[in-house]
């Protein structure tokens, strides 16, 4: 697998925070001496913007003087309508690399200024001309331990295997990071996922193994705080998810473990909508939350990997929170990078796929 210098990238979807709200800091004027104004940030809700919001924008707030207003959304659908009808109200989103890259495709962000955004100590792939990269995940099978104990499910053939882990599962119900596992629980190697999954026929092969689980799959989540719930209240047996949302689940009382073996290894970032209003101000609030003594912050709240490097160098993440992160080497190289070239190619085509087997 790829050492974390070359890491390639990824795509990751929506959760609620209630409903819109503005969770926020009201700037103080401090030390950067940033203009003061406003940006509104729309997010996934749940652990995940409570991480960022503490992390992230509410440092950030006070040491630019730049006032954070909140809210959740749900991805690339909704930026393409408030874009088209002229009417963006998000000065920044949060969005997974590989539906940014999608996003920027059909011209709905904007390019962002890396004279401003410091992207120096960056990992080399986690940013793209439109978005940069915020933290590293991992999508993960995780299991109910009240029902396998520690020693459950380590490979997606085992996730996949229902007579020797009988159980309920729940499956993400978009196409991102759902078909991989399915040709690796098939007997397609990591390294060959991609090569499978070029043409029409290897993504029907990925659909036709989900379709075979689809009886035991008692939930097809919608959301990274979703999924997390289904774990905390013993819904399912088993779940495809995102690794962080686990861990605060189960600092929660969630009986859930999962493994890095075979995961997908993935980014999400930050990105401009096109017709932004505070454009200006977006741009250095991204320069501010993409310096690494704030990305030091993030694994304190969720264990998500910083995607500027020297955040590791300042001491702030322990040796031990450090081996949790989907981007330590001990975890990475278990782990296949998502491809960002497969889903600018492929995803809206194998999209359709997927959703007419959801809707059989």
């Amino acid at each position: 697998m790829n050492s974390l210098g070359k890491l390639p990238r990824r795509t990751f979807a929506k959760a609620t925070l209630g409903t819109a709200v503005a969770l926020t800091a009201l700037a103080m004027t401090a030390g950067s001496g940033f203009a003061e104004g406003t940006v509104t940030i729309a997010s996934w809700g749940g652990s995940y913007q409570e991480a960022q919001s503490k992390a992230l924008f509410e440092p950030a707030a006070k040491s630019t003087g730049i006032e954070v207003k909140q809210e959740t959304y749900g991805g690339v659908s909704d930026v393409r309508l408030k874009v088209q009808a002229g009417a963006v109200p998000w000065d920044i989103i949060s969005s997974g690399s590989g539906s940014a890259a999608r996003a920027a495709a059909e011209g709905l962000l904007e390019p962002l200024d890396y004279n401003i955004i410091d992207v120096s100590t960056f990992y080399p792939t986690l940013k793209t001309e439109h978005c940069v990269g915020s933290d590293v995940f991992s999508t993960v099978g995780a299991w109910n331990t009240a029902t396998f104990g520690e020693d459950g499910p380590k490979s997606w053939a085992d996730f996949f295997d229902v007579e020797k882990f009988p159980g309920k599962r729940a499956y993400r119900n978009k196409v991102s990071g759902a078909l991989e596992p399915a040709l690796m629980a098939d007997g397609v190697a990591p390294e060959d996922v991609y090569k499978v999954l070029d043409s029409e026929e290897g993504i029907k092969r990925a659909i036709d193994k989900i379709r075979q689980l689809k009886p035991h799959i008692a939930v097809f989540w919608k959301s990274g705080a979703q999924h997390a719930q289904l774990m905390k209240d013993g819904e399912v047996d088993m779940t495809t998810g995102w690794n962080g949302r686990f861990d605060v689940a189960k600092k929660d009382g969630a009986k859930v473990s999962y493994s890095f073996n075979q995961a997908l290894l993935d980014y999400d970032c930050f990105a401009i909508p096109k017709g932004a209003k505070n454009k200006d101000m977006a741009m250095k609030f991204l320069a501010e939350i993409s310096k690494p003594e704030l990305q030091a912050n993030l694994p304190l709240h969720i264990t998500y990997g910083p995607t500027n490097k020297a955040a590791y160098d300042l001491g702030v993440i322990d040796d031990a929170l450090a081996r949790q992160m989907p981007s330590h080497p001990d975890n990475a190289k278990l782990q296949l990078p998502v491809s960002l070239e497969w889903y600018a190619k492929w995803e809206q085509k194998a999209s359709a796929m997927y959703q007419d087997m959801l809707t059989e």
